[in-house]
């Protein structure tokens, strides 16, 4: 990812020397991973200061990094034969939200308090292709559409890129005519589950996947609960998140190839 990061500016002032970006990464992994508190990040880890691992989390977030990165790591998998296109399957999940702020709303567990939603697509075999934030409040098949136009174009073959799977699956919360037809103007097949259908009609085969995926992202400890107010900052970890998710894919995939 090096050759992504912005260039810094020059320094205006005398003072410390700027912390290496490696390091200020392992400062915002360590917080990632662990959901500690930026404040109390520990000095003795050489990380920098907490708010140093912020603002390089918040200036990369807005130079478009980590979706830069994904698309790099999206497309490794796609040179390699290793992205099925043949289908995608979407969910969401929902997550407290400790303090009220943009892409927050009522919980549908609990409506005084306030929460989010992380709604996912992932390819046939589990790697996230899009995740966006939004309140805990709003429907999940609104964002359907949404989500399948935040799919990237991915190269890594000889042709045009490819940003649309070839049919998508999702649970009953996504059942209706409306966004079947939007699908369908996409030119992707809706496979999605009809209310009133008894469970085992055959999508769970193929949908686990999704659920896998959102564990992982959950896996991270920072993502289980948002702490964030600033809706870009938690963004920011879900994309880094992503990517850290699609790298394993990376890994496991290419390298079995």
């Amino acid at each position: 990812m090096e050759p992504l990061l912005p260039v810094p500016g020059p320094k205006l002032k005398p003072g410390r020397p700027r912390v290496p970006d490696r390091q200020a990464l392992c400062g915002v992994l360590f917080v990632l991973h662990t959901g500690i508190q930026w404040e109390y990040l520990p000095q003795e880890l050489g990380f920098g200061s907490g708010m140093t691992c912020w603002r390089r989390l918040e200036a990369w977030n807005r130079a478009g990094v980590w979706g830069q990165l994904h698309v790099l790591l999206l497309a490794k998998l796609r040179a390699a034969k290793q992205l099925d296109w043949s289908r995608a399957v979407i969910d969401s999940s929902h997550v407290r939200a400790a303090r009220r702020g943009p892409k927050s709303g009522p919980s549908p567990v609990d409506r005084a308090r306030p929460g989010s939603k992380h709604p996912l697509v992932v390819d046939g075999q589990g790697t996230p292709l899009a995740v966006s934030l939004t309140g805990g409040n709003r429907n999940d098949v609104t964002q359907l559409i949404p989500l399948l136009k935040k799919i990237p174009s991915v190269p890594g073959m000889v042709g045009r890129p490819r940003r649309r799977p070839g049919a998508l699956l999702g649970d009953r919360g996504y059942d209706h005519d409306k966004y079947r037809r939007l699908a369908w103007a996409m030119g992707i097949k809706p496979v999605i589950a009809r209310r009133g259908v008894p469970h085992g009609t055959g999508l769970g085969v193929h949908r686990w996947v999704v659920e896998r995926t959102i564990a992982w992202l959950h896996g991270f400890r920072r993502l289980r609960i948002r702490w964030e107010r600033r809706d870009d900052i938690h963004e920011a970890f879900l994309g880094l998140a992503t990517c850290l998710i699609t790298h394993r894919h990376v890994q496991r995939l290419c390298e079995e190839s």
